[in-house]
């Protein structure tokens, strides 16, 4: 018996209350967002330069605790992991839409969400970079109708990690953490060897 519903599985999404609950998530995000260092671009871009890892230790570490709760609360039937919204795999717009994001992170020095986190923080760069968002937004809006082949290209529908290597969600689960865990050794060992390498003051 499934004990825990989520917004989604009862159709609150759209609702009131759901919206009402949601923008509590969000700013409690937003909050620890800025407690880990988000709210700097110059702490965001400073991964690009192998400087700061922070950013991917952070995210790394948030993906395997979402995943690993998810997957435990699963096998104990409290949550049904089908009552959860997850989007359908488009590869190429998705691939498209990543490296757009991607270069706009390296560029703008923000990606949205953290942006909204610096403007809440009082930052101008923040302000531009959103309004750089909201200009984007407009100018893919214009081009839509002319996307929807590109838009459906690529379909594999609701793939998963545990479909697309053929194991079990347990094992690929631990395979991630276990990924999660050689990551961040090889960034303190990096770190450790360039800090060495560094001249002394």
């Amino acid at each position: 018996m499934v004990l825990m519903e989520t917004l989604f599985s009862q159709g609150l999404l759209g609702t009131p209350e759901g919206l009402a609950i949601s923008g509590l998530v969000g700013l409690a995000f937003g909050f620890w967002l800025e407690r880990a260092g988000f709210g700097s671009s110059r702490r965001l871009t400073d991964i690009f330069y192998f400087r700061d890892f922070a950013v991917f230790q952070v995210m790394f570490t948030a993906v395997v605790t979402a995943s690993a709760g998810l997957f435990g609360l699963s096998a104990l039937g409290l949550v049904d992991i089908d009552s959860i919204y997850r989007m359908e795999t488009f590869l190429w717009p998705q691939i498209a839409g990543g490296a757009v994001l991607g270069a706009g992170f390296v560029v703008g020095g923000w990606c949205p969400g953290t942006a909204f986190v610096g403007l809440a923080s009082g930052k101008l760069d923040a302000l531009v970079f959103l309004l750089g968002v909201g200009g984007g937004i407009l100018a893919y809006s214009g081009f839509h109708t002319d996307l929807v082949e590109f838009n459906a290209s690529g379909d594999r529908g609701l793939s998963t990690l545990p479909d697309l290597l053929g194991l079990s969600p347990g094992i690929t689960v631990g395979a991630v953490a276990a990924v999660a865990l050689v990551c961040f050794k090889a960034i303190s060992v990096f770190m450790k060897s360039r800090s060495a390498a560094e001249p002394q003051a």
